[in-house]
């Protein structure tokens, strides 16, 4: 153990001893490694960074829960007219599917519609949205709020003039989110008493509701405002499952009730969608999974490169020191040593260099953090990563300067 400690450290002065000494050629060596391993880092960095916002965002729209609506989220330009022409859920069909459906948790009809004005005293807003829910919206997805409460059921089915505050919306009104509980704002051309704010939520990727930027109304009062049969609103139904049950049990349940309420024949396709958050999570593993490969194939291509940069450098080393080679050799160092010290050096050259590229990296999301509206994680997995590929790569690319090294004659090494 100790003997390899010191074969360790003797090799480690000696690579830092050929980084002073040769400072221009071992940079350039270097910087193949340092290109190789930012490539890969970043591109790993910006998807896993991706995935985890796109992950956050979707989270919201629940694991369990089914959005029932005219088209499907893989809806694509080709079937878009078919989709189009089905009937929107409406109110009805909400109210039928509560009685008829016991798999549910939860169920609540939601519709919203854009482009509202909110103003309080001489402070307004313009290109607010409403969001329109009932009761058991909160129970479906969580509506986090810094001040206030949520609808009673109560006030969502008697056209109370109630109204919550995305944080946007409340920031560009008021001081504080407490502030601005118990005023009363006009939204729309009709007065409202505010009785939660909420959150600051973010910007998000994985096509959840923007928050921020809007309100959330009782069913009934919003109707007044926009009717939800209207053709440029788009209305859907939530239905969570209740404890204990599958998503695919409560999916069937709901399928069955939606084309009993639509007096569907046993021949007839479904004129409805079924979404869940499935739909939306697999095509964006396919993106990330492909640029995730072409980022890979640029740094490996990249480390090939850096590994033949390491590999001249190490065949370099050894020409320098052929006659240390043939004295260590014959005092009886074993050739598996002189391997060993070469093969060490080769690898501490690469982590230097994967370092660098890991250090610039880091820089770069430094910089680009406050210009782009997703969290970047650098996760200490992709940084073990790197660490790895960049010893894999030393090895690789000094394994065959090390064994012609460790094969070298010792009276002949001597001599020259």
């Amino acid at each position: 153990m100790i003997r390899s400690l010191k074969i360790f450290w003797h090799s480690f002065l000696m690579a830092l001893q050929e980084l002073k000494v040769n400072k221009l050629r071992t940079f350039l060596s270097l910087l193949g490694i340092t290109i190789g391993i930012f490539c890969i880092i970043a591109v790993f960095t910006l998807t896993k960074s991706l995935e985890i916002n796109v992950r956050d965002s979707m989270a919201s729209l629940g694991n369990n829960v089914i959005y029932i609506q005219r088209m499907p989220w893989t809806a694509t330009m080709k079937n878009w007219m078919l989709y189009i022409q089905r009937p929107s859920t409406n109110y009805d069909e909400f109210d039928k599917l509560r009685q008829r459906v016991h798999n549910a948790g939860a169920i609540a009809y939601v519709y919203s519609s854009n482009n509202k004005t909110i103003d309080y005293g001489d402070n307004y807003m313009d290109g607010v949205t409403m969001l329109a829910v009932t009761a058991d919206f909160d129970k479906i997805q969580e509506v986090d709020l810094t001040a206030g409460r949520f609808f009673t059921p109560s006030e969502t089915s008697s056209n109370s003039m109630m109204i919550i505050l995305g944080a946007n919306v409340w920031q560009g009104l008021f001081a504080t989110g407490l502030q601005a509980i118990g005023q009363h704002v006009n939204f729309a051309g009709r007065q409202f008493t505010i009785i939660g704010a909420m959150k600051k939520y973010g910007e998000n990727l994985g096509g959840a509701f923007d928050y921020d930027n809007s309100v959330i109304l009782p069913y009934t009062s919003a109707r007044r405002i926009v009717n939800d049969r209207g053709i440029w609103v788009e209305p859907y139904i939530m239905v969570k499952t209740a404890p204990n049950t599958g998503i695919a049990e409560l999916k069937e349940e709901l399928r069955g009730a939606m084309r009993a309420i639509r007096h569907l024949k046993p021949t007839e396709d479904d004129n409805f969608a079924l979404n869940e958050l499935t739909m939306r999570s697999e095509p964006t593993e396919q993106m990330l999974s492909r640029i995730n490969f072409a980022g890979i194939m640029i740094g490996i291509f990249a480390l090939v490169v850096g590994a033949f940069g390491i590999a001249n450098i190490m065949f370099v080393t050894v020409k320098e020191r052929t006659n240390i080679i043939g004295l260590k050799k014959a005092v009886g160092a074993k050739r598996s040593t002189i391997m060993q010290e070469f093969l060490i050096e080769s690898v501490i050259l690469c982590i230097i260099g994967g370092a660098l590229g890991m250090l610039c990296v880091f820089a770069v999301t430094k910089m680009i953090a406050s210009f782009v509206f997703f969290k970047i994680y650098m996760t200490l997995g992709i940084v073990i990563f790197g660490l790895g590929i960049s010893i894999l790569t030393g090895l690789v690319a000094g394994f065959i300067p090390a064994f012609s090294a460790s094969k070298l004659n010792p009276v002949v090494a001597i001599r020259s």
